[in-house]
């Protein structure tokens, strides 16, 4: 009876963690940030936004970044703004205005406005200045240009400004917290200006929640149309190897803004599965079983690169083989054929993608086969 009322109380908890989940607000941190400044306040008003567990974050970018510190945040599209509870926006001041990145970014939503499919969600803002003039009018640039959408908008008011080091400078305003990244001498933001990011973003958290599902949502939210991918290989017999550890100082994959770069070779169980070249050592079948597990070797190094949601794959854009065969070998797509099939029996429609293959005399570590692969992800 014991045994029964515990199994019971494993469910229960489990329902009740489900719909604890399912009820969180979801909210974009959307940002420019040139030289990090923007992206340092975006953590702390992310971290507002999850303190209460009442509410996810999730920071993107308007446009892929080459600084090391934000080349690995996801880019987000405007088709997937509708999708969340709330949206933080923000952005470096430009002369009184919002970025040109930010600009631009909102040029294209003018599809959203005429669906109405911003009306009534969420917004505040937070920005980054040099310093500090024309900060207010920056952040009423960027009010108006989310009034027109109809959204709303939500300030800072003057919370936490008893807290303030009065003695240096600090970024704070009504219409939303902001940092002077130029001011020497002084770490930015400060602390009081990451505590009033963090508690911008809590107070944000909680108008999002209360407004959750009270404004139709007019595009299917991204965040939520994951399909579940361990099903799919469970279902398909698809067993993913471990991740391939680097055997010099490289990393398994490089992510710039959306994009995934990964190669792999014919690794398995700390070995090369069939080494050797086609022809001299090895028959076509064994090359094509060495190529079939490269790409499992590839998706599993994509599965981490997603951290283990494989529903964040938007598309594999470009698969290269390199096949160690003899010169006089031209059947290298018969060989690639089997990763390319691979991919589009794990990631359908989303799996279809460009391809090169070639041959060469030799390839790193005696595997029969090299693959290069670009996906592109959330």
């Amino acid at each position: 009876m014991k045994k029964i009322c515990s199994f019971f109380i494993l469910i229960l908890l489990f329902n009740t963690t489900q719909i604890m989940a399912q009820n969180k607000a979801k909210i974009l941190v959307l940002i420019h940030s040139d030289n990090g400044g923007t992206y340092e306040l975006a953590k702390e008003i992310a971290k507002g936004i999850e303190s209460e567990n009442n509410a996810t974050s999730y920071i993107k970018l308007v446009k892929p970044s080459e600084n090391p510190n934000l080349k690995n945040l996801p880019v987000a599209t405007v088709d997937e703004l509708s999708g969340y509870d709330g949206i933080a926006f923000g952005s470096p001041v430009y002369f009184g205005n919002i970025s040109t990145g930010m600009s631009e970014f909102l040029s294209k939503t003018v599809q959203l406005w005429t669906n109405h499919a911003l009306e009534g969600v969420p917004a505040t803002v937070f920005m980054s200045a040099g310093s500090g003039a024309g900060k207010e009018l920056a952040l009423q640039a960027f009010w108006n240009s989310l009034a027109v959408h109809g959204m709303v908008l939500v300030s800072n008011g003057i919370r936490g400004t008893e807290g303030l080091n009065k003695a240096i400078p600090q970024g704070n305003t009504v219409l939303g917290i902001t940092t002077m990244a130029s001011l020497k001498d002084v770490e930015r933001p400060t602390k009081g200006e990451r505590s009033l990011a963090e508690l911008q973003g809590r107070n944000f958290a909680k108008v999002s929640l209360a407004l959750k599902d009270t404004h139709p949502k007019k595009v299917a939210s991204i965040v939520e149309n994951h399909q579940n991918f361990n099903e799919v290989l469970k279902q398909k017999n698809i067993v993913l190897p471990q991740v391939p550890k680097p055997a010099g100082n490289y990393q398994p994959f490089v992510r710039s803004g959306n994009l995934v770069f990964i190669n792999q070779v014919a690794l398995k169980d700390g070995k090369i599965f069939n080494p050797g070249k086609l022809g001299v050592d090895l028959n076509e079948q064994q090359v094509k079983e060495a190529t079939k597990v490269t790409m499992l070797n590839v998706l599993s190094v994509l599965n981490e690169a997603v951290g283990g949601d494989l529903g964040r794959v938007k598309q594999c854009v470009q698969l290269t083989g390199i096949f160690n065969t003899k010169d006089d070998y031209t059947k290298h797509a018969d060989l690639m054929n089997i990763a390319s099939d691979l991919t589009a029996e794990v990631f359908g429609d989303k799996g279809k993608h460009a391809r090169a293959t070639f041959g060469a005399s030799s390839i790193p570590v005696n595997s029969s086969v090299e693959i290069q692969a670009v996906f592109e992800v959330e």
